[in-house]
């Protein structure tokens, strides 16, 4: 069969020549040009054409059940998925090298391999039926991945005969042992390993990506097989390749976590069949990725007595209430530029801080350095967490600890002022699960949603200056006057 042909086509204009250029002679951008197969567009028919697509209205219910889930039997990412993998989808999994990503997927390949309980293609037993999953590397030879599931403890047994791994990087071989095989699940580590025989660039290259992933979407769309990639990362932590990409696929994951600490978080970035807040808490350990079905705890350090510049606050990740503490440390400096440094937490956000902390509560922060982190390796975004930030850094400042048993939720305004923030009931029903006694909230509607909370005393406060006030003691654990 003749080889394709392939043009560099401008992503900005739409011109095509070809060979690779610098700069597209049309419209004059530079680095545009991109490798793409080019294919024969069928010859239009005079005549109308018959058994196109039918048009259907929003309440016609025939494929109502056509979502089918498989559970992979790992709840914690099933729980980040929607509740499974969806027939014909494709995910793309992103993470820093070393973070656990190929771990995570032979994983939840011995898990599909194995059968979950829970929806999906079931038996008459109700539970998903073991099936063959397809692990296509390019990254590493079948020997190495079979170390690695010898180490997981899943390389023997019916589960270790039922995932079948292909060393392959041809895209067109790979769809062909897909076709042929029809396995309940199709791992491919890594996509910018991949390469089309229709394109001259390497693999990794723009046009490679994304004709890798046109090919591998189409396998899924017309075979209803489930597709997983694995995709790089870049310096700055983006996904590598074209922004296409994560266009194409209908799920886009990530694995966040600092490499030589133990908590691994999984995030969705995008996700056609459910919701993009749910997190997935995992513990990097000998055998693998371990679930931590409990992560209330996970986020918060041991500390012998109150510590200055520690802040517990209660966070929502989707409908996951979590405890965390929110660490500051702030040291005077003689440079004209104090830094400012956070990690977990929106660095304008905290920059935001320090200048009301200055104007609306008597905090000056302007010839401090200042640090500041979520402990656990956590990124929160979400404003409820000014309160407790707020809190730490001016205690970090006055050398003041927090009451013991207490947390803090809210947003801060430009003025002072405090904003309520939603869930509150179950941030702060979670709190008193782990022993927290009090907690400063905004003044507002706070008494209606805590009413019904027990073994939690409510503390509502109006502005920063309150707040501060209400959480910090003094020297010997006496309550602070006039907040000093």
């Amino acid at each position: 069969m003749a080889r394709a042909q392939s043009r560099y086509v401008c992503q900005s204009c739409g011109a095509a020549v070809l060979r690779w250029e610098g700069q597209c002679r049309t419209c004059g951008e530079w680095n545009t040009l991109v490798e793409t197969v080019v294919r024969d567009a069928p010859r239009p028919r005079a005549t109308a054409i018959v058994g196109g697509a039918r048009p259907v209205s929003l309440s016609d219910s025939s494929d109502a059940g056509a979502e089918v889930r498989r559970r992979i039997g790992i709840d914690e990412l099933d729980r980040v998925l929607g509740g499974g993998l969806v027939a014909g989808s494709v995910v793309l999994v992103g993470g820093e090298p070393g973070i656990g990503k190929s771990t995570l997927l032979l994983q939840a390949a011995a898990g599909v391999a194995g059968g979950a309980r829970g929806g999906g293609a079931t038996d008459a037993a109700g539970s998903d039926m073991p099936a063959e999953v397809l692990y296509a590397t390019g990254e590493e030879s079948t020997t190495q991945v079979r170390l690695r599931a010898r180490r997981l403890g899943m390389a023997d047994g019916p589960i270790g005969d039922r995932v079948v791994v292909v060393a392959e990087t041809r895209i067109e071989r790979i769809v062909d042992l897909a076709r042929e095989r029809h396995p309940a699940l199709l791992v491919v580590d890594s996509v910018q390993t991949v390469a089309s025989d229709e394109l001259e660039g390497p693999p990794g290259s723009v046009g490679q990506v994304r004709e890798s992933t046109l090919r591998l979407m189409e396998l899924a769309k017309a075979d209803g097989i489930p597709v997983v990639l694995v995709g790089h990362v870049t310096k700055d932590g983006t996904l590598a390749g074209p922004r296409t990409l994560e266009h194409l696929v209908d799920v886009v994951l990530g694995i966040e976590g600092d490499r030589t600490g133990g908590l691994r978080l999984l995030r969705a970035s995008k996700n056609r069949f459910g919701s993009t807040e749910e997190v997935g808490v995992f513990e990097m350990r000998e055998h693998g990725l371990a679930e931590v079905r409990d992560p209330g705890r996970a986020f918060l350090a041991d500390h012998d007595a109150p510590a200055p510049g520690s802040a517990v606050a209660p966070v929502l990740e989707g409908s996951r209430p979590l405890v965390v503490e929110v660490q500051a440390l702030v040291a005077p400096t003689a440079a004209p530029a104090p830094r400012r440094t956070a990690s977990g937490i929106d660095g304008n956000r905290l920059a935001l801080l320090i200048a009301v902390l200055g104007r609306r509560a008597g905090v000056g922060l302007s010839g401090h350095d200042v640090y500041a982190n979520l402990a656990g390796g956590l990124t929160v975004t979400e404003p409820g967490l000014d309160l407790p930030l707020a809190i730490a850094l001016a205690s970090s400042l006055r050398d003041r600890p927090v009451a013991t048993g207490t947390v803090a939720i809210g947003e801060v305004g430009l003025l002072g002022e405090l904003r309520s923030v939603g869930g509150l009931d179950r941030r702060l029903r979670e709190a008193a699960r782990l022993g927290f006694t009090r907690a400063i909230v905004p003044r507002g509607r706070a008494h209606e949603a805590t009413a019904a909370i027990t073994g939690i005393e409510v503390r509502e406060v109006a502005s920063l200056a309150d707040a501060l006030r209400a959480a910090l003691v003094g020297p010997a654990g006496r309550e602070p006057r006039n907040g000093r």
